[in-house]
């Protein structure tokens, strides 16, 4: 009598898929509006994504922040930066000097410009004794030479 190969016993596996038992774990996040809010305001405050994250009910993960709230932080800066120019357009506008020169530099790519000219004695061209450069362009060629014999 043959033996017969040994066959894997099969085990029925009743759930479909792997991982804990139904409703294990923690409950996935779900951000308030209040929430949503309060990132728009920090973002646009400036607050980095690391601090916005630790003022999320007692705090979340950056990913879960990032994940959860990408339009808040993208578009909390963007309102925060077009408040701010507004402001600073109507100020131009109203006669504002310092409010317009900035705008014109920023906005306009304006800029101040300084010349400076440099000249000799009574604005005569500047006299440059190259004597000095001579002797050492000099002494460097006979160093050059001992050192090649």
């Amino acid at each position: 009598m043959k033996n017969k190969p040994l066959e894997k016993p099969t085990i029925k596996n009743i759930r479909t898929h792997g991982g804990a038992r139904e409703g294990a774990g923690r409950p996935e996040f779900e951000p308030t509006d209040q929430e949503r809010i309060q990132v728009s305001a920090l973002s646009g405050v400036g607050l980095p994504q690391n601090q916005i994250a630790s003022l999320i009910r007692e705090g979340i993960h950056v990913e879960t922040l990032r994940a959860h709230f990408e339009k808040e932080l993208t578009t909390g800066k963007a309102k925060a930066n077009s408040q701010v120019a507004k402001s600073l357009y109507q100020k131009a506008m109203a006669g504002d000097t310092t409010a317009a020169i900035w705008w014109t530099k920023t906005q306009m790519r304006w800029s101040e410009t300084q010349k400076h000219e440099v000249s000799g004695v009574d604005g005569a061209p500047i006299q440059a004794d190259l004597a000095f450069f001579d002797a050492i362009i000099k002494n460097m060629e006979i160093k050059r030479q001992i050192g090649n014999e």
